[in-house]
This record gives structure tokens, sequence and C-alpha cells, in this order.
């Protein structure tokens, strides 16, 4: 898609109503970080309160890498199940579902995978940058491939008409979009809707080494169930600035990963700005800003920790949870698909 079509995608926090209904979620390949907190858990904590919202546990596509290890996956849907419950995504205001628990999301893949190409799945920038990153190479799973259309199910399934995401992952709503209108057209129906992407104000977190995004496969992340002196332990192998030798030389504030996570974590951005100041003209130490740092991610992260914490405590009441929010997703979804297959004219038997 061109740039023009690109940005009549992305929506903004302000036009959102009632009406809207939200789907979005995370893979079961580990616990959450700091990078999904900015890039869309502390929106959906928000937006639970404004309209409906659906969260999966995409449990089917974190086997599309990782089906070798399937216990890495089963582990830790309870681990994102509890990371949700402690930022305060409320079950009872949003539906926190199980993905391999719907099986109408595996049949309606299915039906979209026959609507797209192999060359726009391969022309797919998102998957493009996590195949490499995966070093996959040649040998990259066909369930990897085409994840986008597993994707586009999720959505359509729900009708939903936002999804919060970070700005990478827009060409696969666009993706989604498509495939919608491509079956609507096609099956001349009007069943599935076209969703706009939601992007975080505050754009990718950087990992803490200063090269990408936050990322569990990369290594560089830090944990919302990390416990302090991990937190501290991270924050000060943090990348800074390579060319600050000595405290009396000048800083460079662009780049530095402690200011940036500064400018996102902070509330006293004053005082941010006075250090940025500082270092600049020299005589800051690396330490101390990244002590300031420490101090600003355990006042934001100890709650969180605490109520993670509790929530372990009792883990059969974590799936309880989620089996009532799967269930409810599961009507939902149940009466999309008799309107899909209606269109598709299935045979009933």
């Amino acid at each position: 898609m061109s740039e023009r079509s690109t940005s009549k995608i992305i929506c903004t926090r302000e036009s959102i109503t009632a009406k809207d209904v939200i789907l979005t979620g995370d893979r079961p390949t580990g616990p959450l970080h700091l990078g999904h907190y900015v890039g869309s858990l502390k929106a959906r904590a928000d937006l639970q309160h404004v309209c409906k919202q659906y969260i999966l546990i995409a449990d089917m596509q974190a086997l599309t890498d990782n089906a070798d290890n399937p216990g890495k996956v089963r582990e830790n849907v309870l681990e994102v199940m509890m990371d949700y419950l402690s930022v305060g995504i409320s079950p009872e205001l949003s539906t926190i579902y199980l993905q391999s628990a719907i099986p109408e999301t595996a049949e309606l893949t299915m039906y979209f995978l026959n609507l797209v190409n192999v060359g726009r799945l391969s022309r797919n920038p998102t998957v493009k940058n996590e195949i490499k990153q995966r070093g996959f190479g040649d040998e990259v799973p066909a369930g990897f491939w085409t994840y986008p259309v597993n994707q586009a199910a999720d959505v359509c399934q729900f009708k939903a008409t936002v999804v919060p995401v970070g700005e990478d992952q827009v060409p696969i709503l666009e993706l989604s979009n498509d495939i919608a209108a491509t079956f609507n057209r096609l099956y001349k129906t009007s069943v599935l809707r076209p969703c706009k992407a939601l992007t975080p104000t505050t754009g990718l977190l950087p990992g803490t080494d200063g090269n990408s995004k936050m990322s569990k496969s990369l290594g560089n992340a830090i944990y919302l169930s990390d416990p302090p002196n991990v937190v501290a332990k991270k924050v000060k192998s943090m990348f800074t600035d390579p060319q600050h030798l000595r405290v009396e030389d000048p800083g460079h504030i662009e780049g530095n990963m402690v200011f940036t996570y500064l400018d996102v974590f902070d509330p006293d951005q004053a005082e941010v700005a006075r250090l940025k100041e500082h270092s600049q003209r020299g005589g800051l130490a690396d330490g101390t800003v990244k002590a300031r740092l420490i101090d600003v991610l355990e006042t934001f992260l100890a709650p969180i920790r605490d109520r993670r914490a509790q929530y372990g405590k009792d883990p059969a009441e974590v799936k309880r949870l989620l089996k009532i929010g799967t269930e409810r997703a599961h009507a939902v979804v149940q009466e999309t698909m008799r309107e899909v297959r209606d269109a598709l004219g299935i045979v009933k038997l």
C-alpha cells in the first residue's frame, strides 16, 4: 500500500467511541516486558473502559516458530494471563481468551488463505524483518510465513474496528482489511468489517542494547515480572553514550537508552530535562542517570509485580478466568462463522 493509504488505516485514541470493538493480543512465548506495556498493554487497560475489547493469548501463532517446543508455549499461557491481570486489564471489562480453544479461527484462516497470494505474503515487511531476526534463511515454516492471515482471522471473527499495535504491525492490518474486502466482494456480503490501527504515541520502545525494539528473542528486554536486582542489573548494562569516556565530557542524548526510558517512564519530565542539559554540558556521570532510572522503574514495576505475585499463588483461579473469557469469545465467533459459512455457501449436513 502507498504511504497515503497507510495513513488512512491509523486512528487516534480520541476517535475511539463506545461503538468500537477492539481486538489485540500476544504470543505466549515468555513473560511480557516494558515494550509490550508501552506498545499496547497501557492502551488496553485504558480502552477497556471505553468500548468492547477482546484480547487473545495467541498460542497457535506462537507454535509457528516454536513447533519443536510446545511446552514453552503451554507454560507461558498463564504467565501472559497474569501479566494482563497485573497491569490492570480486567477480565470483567475485557474478554481475554485462548486462541487454540476457538477452533473456528483455524477454519476462517483456511478460507482466508485462498484470498491472498504468495507474492503478497512474501512482500510483507513485518514478516520479512521477523524472518531475518530469527535467522530462518530459506527454512521458514509455512505456518510462520502465513501467520498474518491467521491474524486477519482473529480480527475479522470479532468484527473488530480497532487494533492497538506497534507501527511495525500496521502492514498486517492492511492485509487483514484487503482480505476482508475481497471476501465481501467475492461473496456479495458485508459480514466482515475493516479495522484501524491504534499506534502508540511514543513509538517502539528500544531494547536495552539500543539496537532494535525490545524483544524476548533478542534478549534485550526488561520484563514486568523482573525482580528489583534484575532490573538494576539490566539498567546498569544499558547502552548509553560510547563517546562519553570521562564524566567531564559533554554527553549525547540521542541514542542514549537511559534517557530514552526516562522520557517514557519518569513522571518528572522537568527533572529529566535538567539532567539532559547537565549531561550535554558535561559533568554528569552515566551512573547517576542510571540510578535515577532504576528508581523510576522500581516505582513503576513494584505494584505490577505485587499484583502478579498474588495471582501466582492461585493458578487455578487464573485458569478459571481465562476459561470464562474464552467461552464468552467463542459464542461471538460462532455467530460470525454462521454468517461466513452462509456467504460462502458451505454445505450443511
